[in-house]
């Protein structure tokens, strides 16, 4: 239901690859309640997806964009500022790649090279791209940062491998500048911790299916949706969300709260 919850708002939204992206959803929630943004991903990113479907659906530019490159960083809001004609009211973060979870390495077997490029990309980005606008001036007092993560940044999940520490990291960043940008611009940084989803990305997890299927049955709710993920982003970049910061909110149907579900003890009680 469109009210216009960002009418006047105008931000940036990385990491839309394709339809199951949960940054595709926001950005048509964003479209839909009024708001106008540019769209960027990294260039090699940009050639396995579909984002120029989107930003002809959105009626705005892409702006191709390596989040761990400063100078890619500066360009990016530069452009974005004066294409939508003022400073910014929010960002999404939603950009995560882990190169050991792609080449099959286990946690207990990591390449650090890979490790780097798993930090840089999923966490570091997150602090370059906040400590950019905040060298730029880029945002609006009462602005809105949402980094998208996973439970897996407090509770182990093997398979999800380093990513974990990235999540972890990504959070830790989160309250970091939630604090300094508060203080200076009142400026607001969150994380929203999701379920799991069927994105192109997560669905390259091992296991993912079986754990899927686990999570929406342990929850009271069930697995929350990318849909419902993108309507929570739009009240996070809203004003009705604005004396919230440095928060992790969960937004996975009660999982994080389980600890164990009947349907669950069904399955192992031999019945």
């Amino acid at each position: 239901m469109a009210n216009q919850l960002l009418a006047g708002k105008r931000g940036i939204i990385t990491g839309a690859l394709d339809e199951n992206s949960i940054a595709w959803k926001v950005a048509q929630k964003c479209k839909e309640q009024g708001a106008t943004f540019t769209l960027t991903n990294a260039p090699v990113a940009m050639r396995m997806g579909a984002i120029n479907r989107l930003a002809e659906e959105c009626g705005t530019k892409i702006i191709p964009a390596d989040a761990t490159s400063l100078e890619d960083l500066e360009k990016l809001y530069a452009e974005s500022v004066d294409y939508l004609g003022g400073k910014l009211d929010f960002v999404l973060h939603s950009i995560g790649m882990s190169p050991n979870v792609r080449k099959g390495k286990p946690y207990t077997d990591l390449n650090y090279d890979f490790y780097g490029k798993t930090l840089d990309i999923s966490a570091g980005s997150f602090h370059k791209m906040i400590q950019t606008s905040h060298k730029l001036d880029a945002m609006n007092e009462w602005g809105s940062f949402v980094g998208l993560t996973y439970i897996a940044a407090q509770r182990i999940f093997p398979d999800y491998g380093d990513m974990a520490d990235a999540k972890s990291l990504l959070e830790s960043i989160a309250r970091g500048w939630g604090y300094h940008y508060g203080q200076s611009k009142k400026v607001r940084v969150n994380t929203i911790s999701q379920s799991p989803t069927k994105t192109t990305a997560g669905s390259g997890v091992g296991g993912f299916d079986a754990f899927f299927s686990y999570a929406d049955q342990m929850s009271p709710l069930g697995n929350a949706s990318a849909d419902a993920c993108a309507d929570y982003c739009v009240f996070m970049f809203s004003d009705l969300s604005r004396m919230i910061t440095m928060q992790n909110l969960y937004h996975d149907g009660g999982f994080s709260n389980m600890g164990i579900a009947p349907q669950i003890v069904e399955k192992f009680s031999g019945q």
